[in-house]
């Protein structure tokens, strides 16, 4: 048992490690949709420190799926939190307005919580409609799980 119980620290570990390298593409800060429209040449610096230039058409539509005094509310790029947690071939979107957002340019009901579920078509719809303010993030619930 020691061994196993030695082990589990150096998994998780390599595990973290994991997920921080396939993550270093993501934004070092995210911005909100009324600063990114305010700009020139809208965009994000990510943790790795290449710069992500997002497409103004998208700002625009982002901007008409949300009234405008939300806009400084919506942080870009939107995150699609890939984790196996979710099950098979699901993602999460978080945050009230990211949510309001998703749901409007996907036509489907808002739900009352800060958090989507979403399934791959419709992550694959966000992706073609959103390439360049939208990113894959990877997650995963790291808590031990009690098993009887």
């Amino acid at each position: 048992m020691a061994f196993s119980s030695d082990r589990q620290p150096m998994n998780k570990n390599i595990l973290i490690k994991t997920i921080q390298t396939m993550n270093q593409h993501l934004p070092s800060r995210r911005l909100d949709l009324m600063q990114l429209m305010a700009m020139d040449k809208p965009g994000v610096k990510g943790k790795d420190n290449s710069f992500f230039i997002m497409e103004k058409s998208e700002l625009e539509l982002l901007s008409q799926s949300i009234p405008r005094f939300l806009w400084s509310r919506l942080r870009l790029p939107l995150l699609i939190e890939m984790s196996p947690d979710f099950g098979n071939g699901a993602a999460r979107v978080q945050g009230e307005v990211e949510v309001e957002a998703v749901a409007k340019i996907l036509g489907k009901d808002r739900p009352r919580e800060r958090q989507m579920i979403i399934y791959l078509p419709e992550v694959r719809e966000l992706r073609r409609k959103l390439p360049t303010t939208s990113q894959y993030a990877f997650v995963t619930n790291l808590r031990e799980r009690d098993v009887d």
